[in-house]
């Protein structure tokens, strides 16, 4: 009998794919994408725009989901094609989390220059209360002290964990992550081939779920919205009349 691979073996498998530099975007993409909305609502409070940012993040997923299970009902392209653009579609639901996680966090204050702790950060909000659990736990472990649970865990990830124990960290979170990701996203990749246009039902429905537990774990990992926003994303001054 063959032997099953250890967690260990499926996630380092992944990472060699380049799974972790799908749950990265690089700085100054993210401060471009802020700047960009805020041009857009100018007079919109920190706490509106990250509304905007949850609203435009969910719609994307949910279109990508819907997209993919579509595709199986296209003349020629048959099921393994449909899979093999499910695999696609994947990749973007992880490159769309990863901007809208770590724009979240920009608007908190919290730079995501770093792309171990914003992949770190990534992994463990898309892992839900299980994420959370796990990074409070350790933290626990560290410190020596058990700690609330209502703490808001987003900025230890990215922020205050020193560096010599970052690497821990990563390493639990990735190995749950990739566990359960693995096992949720194959059955969705099924799903989503499935013909006569239920895919695209499934594909849509289950990507708006999955995206949804990514907003509500952001909101609990980062707490209330900021009063102000940080000076990288600052919109300039009008400029001034010029009197005759």
């Amino acid at each position: 009998m063959s032997e099953q691979p250890k967690d260990d073996d499926v996630a380092t498998g992944w990472t060699k794919q380049g799974f972790d530099r799908l749950l990265t975007v690089h700085r100054p993409v993210v401060l471009a994408h802020l700047r960009s909305i805020r041009k857009r609502n100018p007079t919109a409070s920190p706490e509106e725009v990250i509304r905007v940012l949850e609203k435009r993040y969910v719609a994307a997923v949910t279109a990508g989901g819907a997209a993919t299970g579509a595709a199986a009902v296209v003349p020629g392209v048959g099921t393994v094609a449909a899979i093999g653009i499910s695999g696609a579609e994947t990749v973007g639901f992880l490159e769309a989390s990863a901007l809208f996680a770590q724009s979240v966090a920009e608007l908190h204050g919290v730079a995501t220059s770093d792309p171990e702790r914003s992949s770190t950060m990534v992994m463990a909000l898309m892992l839900g209360p299980a994420g959370a659990n796990l990074v409070q736990q350790f933290a626990g472990e560290v410190t020596g002290t058990a700690g609330p649970r209502s703490a808001y865990w987003g900025e230890l990830v990215t922020k205050r964990l020193p560096s010599t124990m970052l690497k821990a960290l990563t390493d639990r979170v990735r190995k749950s992550f990739v566990r359960r990701f693995a096992a949720r996203q194959g059955a969705n990749v099924v799903f989503r081939a499935i013909p006569f246009g239920v895919g695209a039902v499934v594909g849509g429905a289950g990507n708006r779920i999955a995206g949804q537990r990514v907003v509500k774990s952001t909101r609990e990992a980062f707490g209330p919205s900021p009063s102000s926003f940080p000076d990288e994303i600052a919109l300039p001054d009008p400029p001034k009349a010029v009197g005759g």
